[in-house]
């Protein structure tokens, strides 16, 4: 067995478990539908739909997918932004050298021939470019543009403090000496996401991005160099159009290397994905289903009201969603009419809801709440979590008690869900100073000199109204208990910008997690605190540091599994997050397209590869999906 063969086999070893129960999860065939089986392929599995056998003479011929989302992205840069709708849509309008293989649970070659090779001390992968691949002005995908976008990433000055953790690994990138087409990543140490890291970066064209060939002039080591002069005139100039937010929201800048392109954005309305003409896939023999552009127009069409969104769907204005809620889901499969037109169906994901303590507030815009981690279980201890769930979900969800999915095998069985304990609360917080010395009904505590009122903000998404549910809950459990939740409602931008600036006293949000080895670094490392990346609550100390920074580089499954379980019960007694539950996909597709797919990896379809049905297709066999 060679090495790539040994690698994969270490990539899968996390994922391969994900239908069997384990820990919290339940296995997914037990909410297989009616129209569609759970495909394995050994323990790899996906859901595969068959396609409908007859059609409606009213279903649209039109080969376009209205396709129903809840918000737009935060920034469509593609290196800069950090929302999982960005990510969505970057799989039809970029390309990347490694890509996700979200039917097999697997990292798939994108635009190199094949998986690295690797050398003995998995240290260099060697990639060779595909030749097909050009830009819209024809010219070739070259390793110069590779080399380019890592810089790009690299450099200090570009404004993506989320992303950065996964790069600081590459050392260098190497042309081979007689074929030009081929290059080595140089890694400065073993690490579990050397390969999987490449999946998170769309593939930049340099002449396009950096015309004066600016980062030509600075090595991997020296955009790594704390003591790079980032006010250089060349650098400074580079990044100042690099990071220019014409290259976030204008269409007309929103360029990539995949098969569809931006054609229209209307803020709060939608956004509109055009099928590109004669574009380098469509030149392939045998396109895989990550190749293909069946659809002409994809519109991304915001609906945020749930009673428009049913109605919307019986009327079949809308094709497809991920993002229905469970309830109106459920009323829309109690209608015929509905069955007869779209598959749809539940089914596990890797994500999760959560909500945040502001756990190094600075006392001052933000006050010192939830410092003390014995506050911090006292609120975790009042939150209905199981009560949310069915009001919400009607129990469809799972409950999380870290951040790693009961799906894993990494996943901790040893850590207690938290019941709800209004008097443990109580003593609790007591125990930490919070009593009612006023006789309002609402605890109060002298922080810094001065009394304080527990008295704090919570802040939600108005993406969905469930979100608001969800923070009203939450509300009226914790009156309960002496203490004030003031909840916030905000744009996804607006929510998403206060987080990482860590200015908030409490948040909801959620994570879209992976079947994928994590690097805990980005959500969980105190150097993405201070630089305003992903760790928003602050957690984290010298041990935990180490244990993240251990983890990045053990490879070793047998050795990494218990390290991963450490660091959950590290999270678990430190309380900086009250883990929330692991969320149900809410599929939804219409029946007159075929290969309708759903997969349990993010996002969950594959749009480009819906095939239009016709009365002549629907006779044949049904498409493959891979």
């Amino acid at each position: 067995m060679n090495k790539n063969n040994l690698w994969s086999i270490a990539l899968l070893s996390t994922s391969i478990s994900m239908l069997v129960s384990c820990g919290g999860g339940t296995s997914e065939k037990a909410d297989s539908g009616a129209d569609n089986t759970v495909v394995e392929a050994g323990d790899l599995t996906y859901v595969k739909v068959d396609d409908a056998t007859e059609i409606n003479p009213q279903w649209s011929d039109e080969n376009t997918v209205v396709f129903h989302v809840i918000g737009e992205p935060d920034d469509m840069h593609p290196t800069n932004g950090n929302s999982a709708t960005k990510t969505f849509i970057h799989n039809y309008t970029q390309c990347y050298l490694m890509a996700a293989d979200i039917i097999n649970l697997d990292v798939r070659p994108g635009v190199v021939k094949s998986e690295p090779v690797i050398s003995d001390d998995e240290l260099e992968f060697t990639y060779e470019l595909r030749d097909e691949p050009t830009w819209d002005d024809g010219t070739q995908l070259t390793v110069e543009d590779v080399i380019f976008t890592f810089k790009a990433v690299k450099c200090p000055l570009t404004n993506n403090p989320h992303s950065k953790p996964y790069v600081e690994n590459l050392e260098d990138i190497i042309v081979d000496a007689e074929n030009p087409r081929r290059f080595t990543l140089k890694m400065k140490k073993k690490y579990i996401q050397n390969i999987i890291f490449l999946t998170d970066y769309p593939m930049l064209q340099e002449s396009y991005w950096d015309p004066n060939k600016t980062l030509r002039k600075y090595s991997f080591q020296q955009l790594d160099d704390e003591g790079l002069n980032k006010d250089a005139a060349d650098l400074s100039a580079w990044a100042t159009e690099f990071n220019d937010a014409k290259y976030s929201r204008k269409p007309e800048f929103l360029v990539g290397m995949g098969a569809y392109e931006f054609a229209d954005w209307k803020p709060g309305q939608s956004y509109t994905l055009v099928r590109k003409e004669n574009h380098w896939t469509q030149k392939l023999a045998s396109p895989n289903a990550y190749e293909t552009s069946y659809p002409e127009k994809v519109i991304f069409k915001i609906n945020t009201d749930p009673n428009s969104q049913v109605l919307e769907f019986k009327t079949q204005a809308l094709d497809a969603s991920t993002y229905l809620s469970t309830k109106k889901l459920l009323e829309l499969q109690g209608d015929a009419s509905f069955n007869d037109n779209y598959h749809s169906r539940f089914t596990n994901t890797y994500n999760y809801s959560y909500l945040a303590f502001n756990c190094r507030p600075d006392g001052v815009e933000h006050k010192k709440f939830f410092e003390d981690k014995r506050v911090r279980r006292a609120i975790a201890m009042l939150v209905p979590v199981d009560q949310i769930n069915m009001v919400l979900n009607k129990g469809k969800n799972k409950r999380m008690v870290g951040p790693v999915s009961p799906l894993k095998k990494e996943y901790n069985n040893d850590l207690e869900l938290l019941p709800v304990d209004v008097e443990g609360a109580k003593t609790l917080l007591e125990e930490a100073g919070w009593t009612d010395t006023d006789g309002d009904n609402i605890r109060d505590k002298v922080v810094d000199g001065q009394k304080l009122n527990f008295s704090f903000d919570l802040h939600y998404m108005t993406t969905q109204i469930e979100w608001r549910d969800e923070a009203q809950m939450i509300k009226e459990a914790l009156y309960e208990a002496g203490v004030e939740c003031n909840i916030v409602p905000l744009d996804f931008s607006v929510h998403y910008d206060r987080a990482r600036n860590h200015k908030f006293d409490a948040m909801l949000a959620a994570w879209a997690g992976s079947s994928m080895p994590e690097d805990f670094s980005q959500i969980w490392h105190t150097s993405s605190w201070a630089s305003k990346g992903s760790n928003f609550t602050g957690f984290g100390n010298a041990e935990s540091d180490a244990l993240i920074d251990s983890l990045k580089y053990e490879l070793d499954m047998d050795k990494r599994v218990p390290m991963v379980r450490k660091l959950q019960e590290m999270i678990y007694d430190e309380q900086p997050y009250v883990f929330l539950l692991a969320a149900t996909r809410r599929n939804v597709i219409h029946k007159r397209f075929g290969n309708a797919d759903m997969y349990f990896e993010r996002p969950g379809v594959l749009i480009n590869n819906w095939n239009l049905l016709s009365s002549k297709s629907v006779a044949a066999p049904a498409a493959e999906a891979n």
